[in-house]
């Protein structure tokens, strides 16, 4: 007997390989008729930069604007990527899109968010991709590591391959 997958979280980050796990995340959206809900999460600013804005944007208005700026620009970029994956596709393929209900940014802990959200929305699987290794490898791989240590949700982490930006075949 196999498990039902009827709603998939994609969570990304936006990195290279993010693309390499929507595919992964279409194919079995495909096979199972799975809906998908993407995810990006922004993650707080360091008390650091936090202190550092508020001391040179003193008005409050600017501050807002600002952080509005922020989720358009991820907003944008999200919805860019994602129309080249789908136009990648064979016209076949590309109806996944269809099965695609929700597409999310949000601010806090990416980890925390991410199963909260995975929860909210019965989620039965969340897929997840790494990243390269740079210099935010240790703390970007702790999301992941966060979220299959506390998930009760299968999850599936995509590990990142040099030719992640390859278009689907």
């Amino acid at each position: 007997m196999t498990p039902s997958v009827t709603h998939i979280l994609f969570a990304t980050n936006l990195s290279r390989n993010s693309t390499y796990a929507l595919r992964h995340t279409a194919s079995l959206a495909q096979a199972t008729g799975a809906k998908i809900h993407v995810l990006h999460v922004n993650e707080p600013v360091s008390e650091d930069a936090r202190i550092t804005f508020e001391i040179f944007v003193v008005n409050e208005d600017s501050r807002t604007s600002a952080t509005r700026a922020r989720h358009e620009m991820v907003r944008k970029l999200l919805a860019e990527r994602q129309a080249r994956f789908w136009a990648a596709l064979e016209d076949k393929d590309r109806k996944v899109r269809d099965q695609v209900t929700s597409v999310e940014v949000t601010d806090g802990y990416p980890a925390e968010v991410i199963l909260r959200r995975a929860r909210e929305l019965g989620c039965d699987l969340i897929v997840m991709g790494t990243h390269d290794h740079g210099l935010s490898h240790s703390f970007l791989g702790t999301v992941a590591k966060r979220v299959l240590r506390r998930s009760d949700i299968p999850t599936l982490i995509i590990p990142y391959r040099d030719d992640a930006d390859t278009p689907a075949k």
